[in-house]
């Protein structure tokens, strides 16, 4: 009698008689599984079990109390966390074993595990999970011992953890998926060998029934390996999508498989026939060659690496007295960096200069300061509040994790519009149903028309060969290329999401300074004489700020002799103050700040900020305002292509003229107009109905910006960067402005050229498979040839429109 073997609930690995742990009518393989079990029962979270059939991963790996203690070792723990506030932190881990659905949705619910975890998300790809909990309740090896615990044992190795732009690159397919690969291909070979005499036509007559019989009981024994390991790629993947009560595409290709499998079985059980199990085989094995070609073509034609990895930001660094501007890309460990009030930290650094006042507000949501003494470690993303720091590079820089920091919920745009991606995952499900649908009936016809063969196999090609795949694929290569190729142009946007957003754009909003015009380099002082002292005092107040009218009052004031900045703060839209030594209190900025008379500036193009000492105004430097070269050709190719402008200014209104003419009759003009006033402008132009793009310094406007549906900082260089706005653009870049519109018009057109391509395949395919004029074989291998296509043809098309676009620029310019 054959012994029934038992394997475990919670991994599926085979129990062992002698260690079997039995609980009512679960049995577990050892004492760790079945700890495991008790955790996520005592939770509410068994639907883990429901998600994947045994998906859990066996935890009796060495996890003693004192395997992870070495992760609280300062030095460790600094390399490790990506941020930390003395108690919220926040980490990444590699875990290899992150395999599954029901991986990412236990991982994911990490919260109801521990009361200490605040949230967790998964990166499936890249196996890597995200956690910020507070460390004053869980130390850092308490969570790695609870992951461990789960058998989601975290990776930490020098070589690829504790770097973490190397870390987790996980390209390509793991060892597993070519051992599948091996077994299929060996299998299907010998399948094909066994088959042969069916192949060159021996009549029973001339082929022994038992060695007839014999080969089809082999074919069944070699077809199982085939089709259950394998195939297990879409069995798990459409069992899951089943436990969810919906379906995907591999449900289909499980429908087809299995109809293989039972026909050929009862073929050869009743002697009936060969069956169709070297088709089975064949199928299975070339759609995972299929998978592989699939990701090694989307492996070399990824865009990730150019544009994702890269952060829209540079450093003031000071090497020995010298002082120059540096791309994040550049940075490395020990350089020292100058960071000014408002400026982002872009590395993990040590406090060597000044008073830090750290706003974490990008990291963590929170906007209060932290103040930093001297050798204190500051975080990656974020901002100086105050006078000027200086700070050393103490660990290379994430650019993907400030990626990370930009996308995350709290930047993220509330919308009512169906993007992209969602439509695109609702089309291809209901494409799956109608597919299942036309399949079925296909196959009753030829059942009563032609028999079970052809029944068979119109059924299995019609769900093989209609595949969504192409559908899902070409909206994120497509834009994803659109995205990289315009960063080389100077403008840096976030998401595909927002080149979605651009294309449809109706009216464009423009602030004046520092976006249309920009500043000579020089101020120049009108008014009362000032001391050494006063203007020593201020240089000092103008010095932390980044606004570009107090750089060019700072590079106007000669050095001299300077007193102590006791306290700064600056105002938004309005200006900077500061108590230099004991006894000046200085303002500089606009009139309503310091109290001054407008009135007292005669020259209606001029942006000056006024000088306020102890309450006293004593005048005011005048900063000459030019319009950007180009500037009129933009203004009027935008209105050639029928966009809406509008200007929103701080300044006075006396500059209406001149802007008159550049912006034409017809368009909007407002003028002393606050952050807030910016802000409701361009939610009542929404209320219109209208979509609006805003384009603004990032300083002053960074509630416009996020107000709009596509907001887009303008940079003399990149020191500045707002999270709130959706692309970072380079002053050089304005001019360009209607090309890089048009071209997401393009990008999107692209797009639905892909679905339509992609469309169009599927029922070319499938009115040859309902002809039963396509066999299942060729089916498999049109399938990814058809994804390929799709994505290879989005690319190309981008590219030819982005060089056809902006070769055409230098008429216009």
């Amino acid at each position: 009698m054959t012994k029934t073997q038992t394997h475990c609930t919670h991994c599926g690995d085979l129990c062992n008689d002698k260690d079997i742990i039995k609980e009512q009518d679960l049995q577990f393989c050892c004492a760790g599984c079945q700890t495991v079990y008790h955790i996520l029962d005592q939770n509410n979270l068994t639907d883990y079990y429901k998600i994947e059939q045994n998906p859990g991963i066996n935890p009796t790996q060495a996890n003693s109390k004192n395997r992870w203690e070495y992760l609280d070792e300062q030095n460790i723990r600094t390399q490790l966390i990506d941020f930390s506030d003395g108690n919220l932190t926040k980490v990444s881990f590699y875990i290899p074993s992150i395999h599954c659905a029901s991986c990412v949705w236990l991982l994911e619910k990490l919260y109801r595990l521990h009361d200490a975890v605040g949230e967790s998300s998964v990166n499936f790809p890249k196996k890597q999970v995200y956690i910020s909990f507070y460390e004053n309740e869980i130390k850092l090896s308490e969570l790695a011992s609870l992951l461990t615990a789960l058998g989601y044992a975290p990776s930490i190795r020098a070589d690829k953890h504790l770097n973490k732009e190397k870390d987790a690159e996980q390209k390509g397919m793991d060892k597993a998926f070519y051992m599948r690969l091996g077994v299929a291909g060996f299998c299907f070979g010998n399948i094909m060998l066994l088959s042969f005499p069916e192949y060159i036509g021996l009549e029973e007559a001339q082929m022994d029934s038992f060695f007839r019989q014999v080969f089809g009981y082999l074919n069944i024994l070699l077809t199982l390996p085939v089709l259950l390991y394998s195939g297990d790629y879409y069995w798990r993947s459409a069992w899951g999508a089943l436990q969810h009560r919906t379906i995907n595409i591999d449900v289909p290709i499980v429908a087809g498989m299995i109809a293989l499998f039972v026909r050929s079985f009862y073929e050869i059980i009743f002697e009936q026939g060969g069956g169709y199990l070297d088709s089975l085989a064949a199928l299975i094995f070339l759609l995972l060659i299929g998978r592989w070609f699939q990701q090694k073509t989307f492996d070399n034609i990824s865009f990730e690496r150019d544009y994702r990895s890269y952060f829209p930001l540079a450093a003031t660094v000071r090497e020995g007295e010298a002082i120059k501007s540096k791309s994040i890309s550049e940075l490395k460990e020990k350089d020292i960096l100058r960071i000014h009030n408002g400026e982002l930290i872009p590395a993990d650094a040590i406090l060597l200069k000044g008073e830090g006042r750290i706003d974490y507000s990008f990291v963590t949501g929170e906007s209060e300061a932290v103040k930093k003494e001297i050798g204190e470690l500051i975080y990656a993303g974020g901002r100086q509040v105050g006078d000027i720091i200086e700070v050393q590079v103490s660990k290379s820089v994430s650019q993907s994790y400030l990626t990370r920091l930009w996308n995350a919920e709290p930047f993220q745009k509330d919308s009512t519009h169906e993007d992209l991606h969602s439509f695109t995952n609702r089309l291809s499900r209901i494409f799956t149903w109608v597919v299942l649908g036309i399949a079925t009936a296909g196959a009753a016809y030829w059942y009563f028309t032609a028999g079970v063969a052809a029944s068979l196999n119109v059924f299995t090609s019609v769900l093989i060969i209609a595949c969504p795949c192409a559908l899902a694929l070409n909206a994120p290569f497509a834009l994803g290329n659109a995205v990289r190729l315009l960063a080389r142009r100077g403008i840096f946007i976030k998401s595909n999401l927002v080149l979605e957003k651009m294309a449809a754009i109706q009216h464009l909003v423009f602030d004046k300074t520092g976006t249309i015009t920009h500043a000579e380099r020089q101020a120049e002082y009108v008014g009362e004489p000032l001391s050494e002292a006063e203007l020593a005092a201020v240089k000092l107040t103008v010095a932390p700020s980044t606004h570009p009218i107090s750089r060019a009052i700072h590079r106007t004031i000669a050095d001299c002799p300077m007193a102590k900045l006791q306290k700064f703060a600056e105002h938004t839209g309005r200006g900077v103050e500061a108590l230099v030594g004991e006894d000046l209190f200085v303002r500089v900025g606009n009139a309503a700040f310091t109290n001054a008379d407008i009135n007292l500036v005669d020259d209606q193009f001029r942006t000056v900020s006024f000088v306020e000492i102890n309450g006293k105004v004593k005048g005011f430097y005048a900063l000459k305002q030019t319009f950007r070269a180009d500037t009129s050709s933009l203004m009027e190719r935008l209105r050639e292509r029928g966009y809406q402008l509008s200007l929103l200014s701080g300044d006075r209104s006396d500059e209406s003229l001149r802007l008159q003419q550049l912006f034409g009759q017809s368009e909007d003009l407002h003028f002393e107009q606050s952050p807030e006033d910016k802000m409701l402008y361009i939610e009542q132009l929404q209320k219109q109905g209208l979509k609006v793009m805003m384009l603004g310094d990032g300083l002053n406007d960074a509630g416009a910006l996020k107000q709009s549906e596509v907001g887009i900082a303008i940079s003399e260089d990149v020191h500045q960067f707002s999270p709130a706005c959706d692309a970072v653009a380079d002053a050089g870049s304005l001019a360009e402005l209607p090309e890089i519109v048009h071209f997401s018009k393009l990008s999107m057109r692209i797009v639905y050229i892909g679905f339509a391509i992609s469309l169009s395949y599927n029922l070319i395919g499938l009115s040859f498979a309902l002809q039963n004029l396509l066999s299942p074989l060729i089916a498999a291998i049109l399938m990814p040839i058809s994804s390929i296509t799709v994505v290879g043809l989005g690319m190309l098309l981008t590219g030819s429109a982005f060089k056809k676009v902006f070769s055409q620029i230098r008429k216009h310019l």
